[in-house]
């Protein structure tokens, strides 16, 4: 998604305290950054930035960063942030980044193991056969996530293309990685309290539209404790292992 037009995005962003320009001079040192060592959860593709504003205020011992490609988009995120902060009281500022990267160039933004959440909330579903390497769920996509994240690493995803969340699952199967959680109509029996929704999904829910989910354990940590947490050891048979 593009926003065209927003006037004085460039000096917007010049201006701001969390938008961030250049983050590949920032790969390997975003703890420093932050300030702390607290786990780094990072959004891919954050539109205007209401989901990541929003748990950036309602989660302050996590620190977040929202990632998209266009300085409008960023220039919004900004000011949402901006607008929560003030309508909450809170200092979003403190765990909040912004950052204007390409997502092909994931490597370069994060060493090796260096955050431990990735959350894809409404990628393009790119629904052309030819342009299925585009998917953020395509398996070129998930060796760039399997190396960012760290041994507590997982991935959560919602979508509303029925088609795009197939061919998810079907990529982390190939991958060999586990999931959990999965869900065809996440808000069936309403939105859950707890629960922060992108600008798309209040949209898409209002309609009755069906929101799919699912939560992929990447680390080996993350495994061992989905399979620490499973009944009797999943009724006795063997765990698929990542």
């Amino acid at each position: 998604m593009r926003l065209r037009g927003k006037k004085g995005a460039p000096e917007l962003l010049q201006q701001s305290k969390i938008a961030i320009l250049d983050p590949q001079s920032a790969r390997g040192r975003w703890h420093d950054i932050f300030g702390n060592g607290r786990p780094i959860h990072v959004e891919l593709g954050m539109g205007k930035g209401q989901f990541i504003s929003t748990m950036s205020q309602r989660y302050p011992d996590v620190n977040f960063i929202g990632i998209d490609m266009y300085d409008e988009l960023i220039a919004r995120a900004c000011e949402k942030a901006e607008t929560i902060r003030g309508e909450l009281g809170v200092d979003n500022e403190a765990n909040l980044r912004l950052v204007r990267a390409n997502i092909e160039y994931l490597e370069s933004i994060f060493a090796e193991g260096e955050i431990e959440r990735i959350f894809l909330n409404f990628s393009d579903p790119w629904p052309k056969k030819r342009h299925a390497r585009r998917r953020l769920t395509h398996p070129r996509f998930i060796e760039k996530y399997k190396h960012v994240l760290n041994e507590r690493g997982e991935i959560h995803q919602k979508t509303d293309s029925v088609t795009l969340f197939e061919y998810s699952l079907n990529s982390y199967a190939e991958v060999g990685l586990q999931m959990r959680n999965i869900s065809l109509d996440l808000h069936r029996d309403g939105p859950h309290p707890e629960h922060v929704m992108t600008e798309y999904e209040e949209k898409f829910s209002s309609r009755g539209m069906n929101i799919h989910r699912v939560e992929v354990l990447v680390g080996r940590e993350a495994y061992e404790q989905y399979r620490a947490s499973l009944p009797y050891g999943n009724g006795g048979q063997p765990v698929p292992q990542p």
